[in-house]
């Protein structure tokens, strides 16, 4: 790692169209992070059924898996300012709606699964605006801090987001609500502040169906790209012990639900601390290779994790584990977006948010049947060893990515 760059995070901070999105952003994160706690408990206090439960995390991945190229399509073909700040609004008024209902007494299950819907459809249209946004408002040779100081607001987030839904929740069911609708439409407001050049993609011919499916076609034709986003999709598939905690909480750690809030929060830990470090010091050389040891280090953390009957090792395996996810991502998004064009930005970015959706959904699936199959520490051990033997392999089908040297 080198300290010579261009510009260092202070710097970067002081850059207006990048605090514009980093604010923005981050109260987009915060106010889904409230709603993912919101809504469950509103929910499960409704039926009192855990299937319910999951169906809030099904119905809000289906308009992604639906939406992938169109909600890509549309980030290439239309301002992305203006597609994120059309994504708030509808979050914002959705809220509105949630909020309205709660104080009014007339929620149901079918009105909090159908408001999950409209969330999930937003969502699935302002990631990819989103992530195609930043390369064009990062100077540059910043990009690689821009991502690490990105990623570091949505740990935050993920930390901080549902201990204030909680709080408010319990103060009246409506106010997580309210919170939300201020978040997304104070988000709205910073984005349209942002001073974006180039946000108008190069005209293509209208309507063609080529058009949809050329960021697919582009990735399969990039092997770097190819195996960064892969290489993403099924290490995730196979090492996510998230849906494992309350397991190894009470049957195995025996700390309880405080002791599970620890267990949690312990890898978003890990990770905003590695963002520190990133936010100061970039890698400058090797970063293919660094990627897949970053990989490798989270499949031996899963593994420690995994065979830990000691509170403190296991909360330090998961942050340690955070920290090794925290390089990669920042390396795999640095990656992606300097090796895509920015007309192809939205299309690549919104099949590779669908690739890490998929992953976390589908992984809590896999640990979850792995477990019910196995028991919870042979699926966490199987998990950390599968995510190191995908590295090992990734790094002989894919020799391009890991002799890549440099980001920018």
């Amino acid at each position: 790692m080198s300290t010579t760059v261009p510009i260092g995070a202070r710097d970067l901070l002081k850059q207006s169209a990048f605090l514009f999105f980093l604010s923005s952003r981050s109260l987009s994160r915060f106010a889904s992070q409230i709603a993912a706690v919101a809504i469950g408990w509103q929910i499960y206090d409704l039926t009192g059924r855990a299937f319910d439960l999951g169906m809030v995390g099904l119905i809000q991945f289906l308009p992604t898996a639906l939406l992938v190229f169109v909600a890509g399509n549309a980030a290439d073909r239309f301002p992305r300012k203006r597609v994120v700040q059309l994504c708030q609004l509808a979050e914002a008024l959705t809220a509105l709606y949630l909020g309205w209902g709660a104080y009014a007494g007339q929620l149901g299950e079918v009105q909090l699964f159908a408001a999950v819907f409209v969330l999930g459809i937003a969502g699935a249209f302002e990631s990819p605006a989103t992530a195609a946004l930043l390369p064009l408002i990062a100077p540059e040779g910043t990009l690689q801090r821009a991502s690490a100081l990105s990623s570091g607001a949505a740990q935050l987030a993920t930390i901080a987001g549902p201990a204030i839904g909680g709080f408010a929740y319990a103060v009246a069911p409506g106010l997580p609500y309210g919170i939300m609708m201020l978040f997304w439409i104070a988000g709205m407001a910073l984005t349209g502040l942002m001073q974006v050049p180039d946000d108008v993609p190069a005209e293509r011919p209208d309507g063609s169906k080529d058009d949809l499916f050329a960021g697919v076609r582009f990735i399969r034709a990039n092997p770097a790209i190819l195996g960064t986003i892969s290489l993403d999709l099924f290490a995730v598939l196979l090492g996510g012990v998230t849906a494992l905690l309350p397991i190894y909480a009470r049957d195995v750690l025996d700390t309880g639900p405080f002791g599970l809030g620890v267990l949690r929060a312990a890898p978003a830990v890990g990770a905003l601390a590695m963002t520190a470090v990133l936010a100061r010091y970039t890698i400058q050389r090797r970063v293919g290779l660094r990627m897949f040891q970053a990989v490798i280090v989270f499949g031996a953390a899963t593994v420690v994790f995994a065979v830990s009957h000691v509170m403190w090792i296991s909360v330090a395996a998961l942050a340690i584990l955070g920290a090794a996810d925290t390089i990669s991502v920042v390396i795999r998004f640095s990656l992606v977006q300097l090796a895509t064009p920015n007309e192809m930005r939205g299309r690549v970015g919104a099949v590779n948010f669908l690739f890490i959706n998929a992953s976390n959904q589908l992984g809590q699936f896999e640990s979850g049947v792995t477990a019910a199959l196995l028991g919870a520490m042979p699926a966490a051990i199987l998990g950390g060893l599968g995510t190191i033997g995908i590295a090992l392999l990734w790094m002989k089908l894919f020799p391009t990515l890991r002799k890549v040297e440099r980001l920018e």
